[in-house]
């Protein structure tokens, strides 16, 4: 069963990194009419989100590989996350237009994220130093 966690994982996150990517270029490029229907988005948030979709991907490699840096990629990817998180809150605090929705979407990617993150740590880091 230990196995197959890293395994896993690695196929929810490019799951999770690739509809990311889909959704967060279709608002950045304009793709299939979707800029109109996400309403007040707010752009800073979508670019956050564009870079840590391809956070994911890079690390759902080193997640298949057991690489030490898929932790480190994760842990960027969670601290720009909580910067457009901040940001979004001040964006919100000084009146700027933004759906409600957005902000439990941070939450939720920047939780997932981060265990995406823990994972990581637990399968490959800590298995890197007892294999030491």
């Amino acid at each position: 069963m230990k196995i197959a966690i890293p395994y896993l994982s690695a196929v929810l996150l490019a799951g999770f990194g690739l509809l990311t990517l889909f959704l967060s270029g279709s608002v950045i490029f304009d793709l299939f009419g979707i800029r109109t229907r996400e309403g007040n988005y707010v752009l800073f948030v979508v670019w956050s989100n564009f870079i840590s979709s391809w956070l994911y991907l890079f690390a759902t490699y080193g997640f298949l590989k057991n690489k030490k840096w898929t932790v480190l990629l994760l842990g960027v990817s969670t601290g720009i996350l909580l910067i457009a998180l901040v940001g979004l809150l001040i964006h919100a605090e000084s009146g700027g237009l933004y759906e409600n929705k957005t902000i439990s979407a941070m939450i939720f990617r920047i939780i997932v994220t981060l265990v995406f993150a823990l994972l990581a740590y637990s399968f490959i880091i800590k298995k890197q130093r007892n294999v030491s």
